[in-house]
């Protein structure tokens, strides 16, 4: 038998460390050829590792959430023949057999403490209430020795029907506690007792429990959220535009387009604000364009690869429109169709995730009245339409029903002003508001 090791291959654009978002084998394990071992991300980009050969998994670089550098060891396994497999293979140590391995790889005592620690204490919030003394008040002193059997005693000496019971229980209300107008605890009684407590010491109907604290490691996609995010932050200087535009002409369009679409994708608001953002760009190039902060060199693209912000169960992702100036709406309906569901299932290529000179973010009827986004790094700019809402509006001296929509624009204020951003949105408007311009050449 002999030991394959298996290094990290370069998964290329220059990536220096990929990060484990999942294990699928475990110490000790039997993996097959071509089977899966693990999923490491770069960038937003998740790479399924598959195992070179067959054998049993001895030893794992790391944990979920570790970093890995390229040409490192990512697994080890010990195959059934001492031929070369072509990776590196190696005598497995004499004193280390596999069952010590795997006894290792079992949580121990520090691990077992900690989830103990996470876990509330089986009374730290609140007693039962109708098994344990109230909170408002303490009982009694008796004389003689004071017994949790005869405390118990003594409750349960308390009359009163079950509903009594659940509602007292509900309440958090100790009946002990409750003055009894007769032989027994009734409805009638617990009312008074509330009504002259001063609401201590019991729980309001509906009121919600205190919940345990849980500690979520920030891994895989939402690490990378967070590090692009902040980075952003902290390296542009945002400034944020807001225009309202009036979109009644555009939806009626709309309409009137996805009645007679046949077998054409069904047309959203998206594909027609990306025709209106790539005919206006030509005159406004300082929109479109990257920002090398190490070189000082800004790039203005001729082409417009527009990144569409897209959420997933793992988090934001942002695929790639490649040349969306060279589509028409019904194509790019297609096209973000795609990538989104893509996106979505996991399955988006790395060039479909990467290279985007611009990028529009939308909450869809969530929108809101007006959004700040954060632009997508190296990018110097990105939009944001908001939700559509109906109000009234003159029209002269008449007034109409019309559907209005705030767009939002954030800005990197290092390589666009603010006149610059606030002349391409007042662009877009007219587009917007006179939609058969879309059309025309």
């Amino acid at each position: 038998m002999a030991r394959y090791s298996f290094r990290l291959p370069d998964i290329g654009e220059g990536i220096a460390e990929a990060e484990i978002v999942a294990w699928h084998v475990k110490i000790g394990e039997r993996v097959e050829e071509d089977a899966q071992l693990a999923d490491m991300m770069t960038d937003k980009a998740t790479v399924e590792m598959e195992s070179p050969v067959s054998g049993v998994v001895v030893e794992l670089a790391g944990e979920v959430g570790d970093l890995i550098p390229i040409g490192s060891t990512l697994a080890v396994i010990e195959t059934d023949s001492a031929e070369d497999n072509g990776g590196d293979v190696e005598a497995p140590p004499a004193d280390t057999p596999v069952e010590q391995q795997i006894e290792a790889e079992t949580p121990g005592a520090e691990e077992v403490s900690v989830v103990e620690a996470v876990a509330p204490p089986p009374q730290s919030v609140r007693p039962d209430p109708v098994e344990g003394p109230s909170l408002s008040s303490t009982p009694e002193k008796k004389d003689g020795p004071s017994t949790s059997s005869g405390q118990t005693e003594q409750r349960d000496k308390v009359l009163a029907s079950p509903a009594v019971r659940a509602r007292a229980r509900d309440l958090g209300v100790d009946l002990g506690q409750v003055h009894a107008d007769g032989d027994r605890v009734r409805h009638a009684d617990l009312d008074a007792f509330l009504r002259y407590s001063g609401g201590q010491g019991y729980r309001a109907p509906g009121a919600s429990r205190a919940r345990a604290d849980e500690p979520i490691k920030v891994i895989g996609m939402r690490r990378k959220i967070a590090e692009n995010m902040a980075a952003a932050k902290r390296a542009i200087p945002h400034f944020t535009y807001v225009e309202e535009m009036d979109v009644t002409a555009l939806e009626e369009m709309r309409a009137d387009l996805n009645a007679n679409r046949g077998g054409r994708p069904k047309l959203t608001m998206l594909p027609f604000l990306i025709v209106a953002i790539c005919r206006t760009i030509p005159q406004f190039p300082m929109i479109n364009a990257r920002y090398d902060d190490e070189g000082g060199v800004v790039t203005r693209h001729g082409s417009v690869h527009l990144g569409m912000a897209t959420q997933t169960d793992a988090g934001l992702m942002v695929p790639v429109i490649r040349d969306a100036q060279d589509m028409n709406v019904w194509q790019l309906a297609s096209e973000i169709t795609r990538l989104a569901e893509a996106a979505r299932t996991g399955k988006a290529k790395v060039e479909e995730l990467t290279g985007g000179t611009l990028t529009i973010t939308s909450l869809g009827p969530l929108g809101g009245i007006a959004t700040t986004p954060v632009i997508n790094r190296p990018e110097v700019a990105i939009i944001g339409p908001n939700k559509i809402v109906e109000r009234p509006v003159f029209d002269g001296d008449d007034i109409r029903r019309a559907k209005l929509m705030n767009l939002s624009i954030s800005c990197d204020h290092r390589v666009v002003d603010g006149w610059d951003a606030a002349s391409y949105v007042q662009a877009l408007k007219k587009l917007v508001e006179t939609p058969v311009l879309l059309f025309a050449d």
